[in-house]
């Protein structure tokens, strides 16, 4: 495959606490919206929590399910200048997009103090197609699958107090097409592929009973990506050596839990997303390009994102010995300033609602179903405010997240 960079759909499928990161990588993540990292319990916790591994009693546990998340239409009511002359009507809606999202997590036997588990996820993933209109011009096709193999280690220091880390290892793939058609004679042609490595850590402490503290940490990973990339103009294409950097921000979650009346559990999540290191992106190419496509395709695009917050609440209750109902509530920032909102990514703030149920089906296996709402506030962009000459109002989008998971302790 050509292994070129998928432009900034990499870095806001992967690691963007908004529209298009999927954190929730288990039936009991998904059920309480992320708010799972200060108490987590399955095999799920070699993900969320790697040093609560310390914690958990003598067995092997295993995880695995399926997320489907289906992407309703971004719809836009506006405008598209090209210049100051240049202004046309540009009303239209993306495509519905559905992903197929598959989860395993494990956790070993403790060997004394240490223990190691593995997860294979997959922490992000989007398709936004705009199949006509001036937005085909910039997206036409933006389409990235990321899966992560991440093992990991914990260490009980005390009885109270443990330590946790592993490696990321992740691979993506994606597809950058698009097509003036009418509007413009240009048109690109992309596809790549990258092997990245990062880390995480994590810490978790219970100073007393029923109260568990954590904080974890996921490393910023910058995508060095090298090669080939079809541009046209006219119907006259040519082939370039193709090379750029992106970031995947860092990203620290903050959580604690409270237990009550042993029946019903509560918590709280911080998580910041260090979005502010990606200033630009910036191709570069082994030859010169056609000095009429050097502004679309050479000249680098500023992006100025802004470090994000999400709050989360999640709440559990065990409603009989075997059934456990879950919900969970989000407030998520967006890190694209209006200047820089793109039809690629017309991301917004958002509020995500989920619920969930597991049951214990016997002492080793149990089920269990989750549904997520995510739901977009609307973008509305005045004339000048964007440097892509957008005026108008994005609505929709958002998404829908359903997942089924077995889990089995042996």
């Amino acid at each position: 495959m050509k292994k070129i960079i998928t432009l900034s759909i990499v870095t806001s499928s992967l690691a963007l606490a908004g529209a298009y990161k999927v954190p929730e990588q288990s039936l009991n993540s998904m059920a309480l919206g992320a708010a799972y990292v200060a108490n987590t319990k399955g095999a799920d916790t070699a993900y969320f929590n790697p040093a609560n591994m310390a914690f958990m009693p003598s067995s092997q546990y295993m995880e695995a399910g399926l997320t489907w998340a289906h992407l309703p239409r971004n719809t836009f009511r506006g405008f598209q200048a090209y210049s100051a002359t240049e202004v046309y009507p540009a009303d239209n809606e993306s495509e519905i997009e559905n992903l197929q999202l598959p989860f395993l997590h494990y956790v070993s036997n403790p060997i004394d103090k240490l223990r190691w588990g593995a997860s294979l996820t997959v922490p992000g993933g989007l398709t936004k197609r705009w199949k006509d209109g001036h937005q085909k011009l910039f997206a036409e096709e933006f389409t990235l699958k990321i899966i992560e193999l991440n093992p990991v280690a914990s260490y009980k220091i005390s009885d109270n107090l443990a330590i946790g880390g592993g490696l990321r290892l992740i691979y993506s793939e994606g597809v950058v097409d698009s097509d003036g058609g009418d509007i413009k004679p240009i048109k690109r042609e992309m596809k790549g592929d990258t092997i990245e490595f990062g880390y995480n850590l994590a810490l978790s402490y219970r100073p007393i009973k029923d109260v568990n503290l954590a904080l974890t940490y996921r490393s910023n990973i910058d995508l060095k990506e090298d090669g080939d990339a079809n541009l046209y103009l006219s119907n006259v294409g040519k082939q370039y050596n193709t090379s750029v950097t992106v970031p995947l921000p860092a990203s620290l979650n903050l959580s604690a839990s409270k237990k009550f009346i042993d029946k019903y559990t509560v918590e709280v999540n911080y998580e910041r997303t260090y979005w502010s290191a990606y200033k630009k992106l910036d191709f570069k190419y082994g030859s010169d390009i056609q000095s009429a496509l050097v502004e679309p395709f050479d000249k680098a695009k500023p992006k100025k994102w802004k470090d994000t917050n999400t709050f989360r609440v999640g709440i559990s209750a065990d409603v009989t010995k075997n059934i456990t109902v879950m919900g969970g509530y989000s407030k998520d920032e967006s890190p694209i300033d209006k200047k820089y909102i793109s039809y690629e990514l017309p991301d917004a703030d958002a509020n995500i609602y989920s619920l969930g149920v597991r049951v214990e089906a016997s002492d080793t296996l149990s089920w269990g179903i989750a549904y997520l709402h995510d739901e977009k506030d609307k973008i509305k962009i005045k004339a000048g405010e964007n440097i892509s000459g957008i005026t108008g109002t994005f609505s929709n989008g958002g998404a829908d997240l359903v997942a089924l998971s077995m889990q089995y302790k042996f």
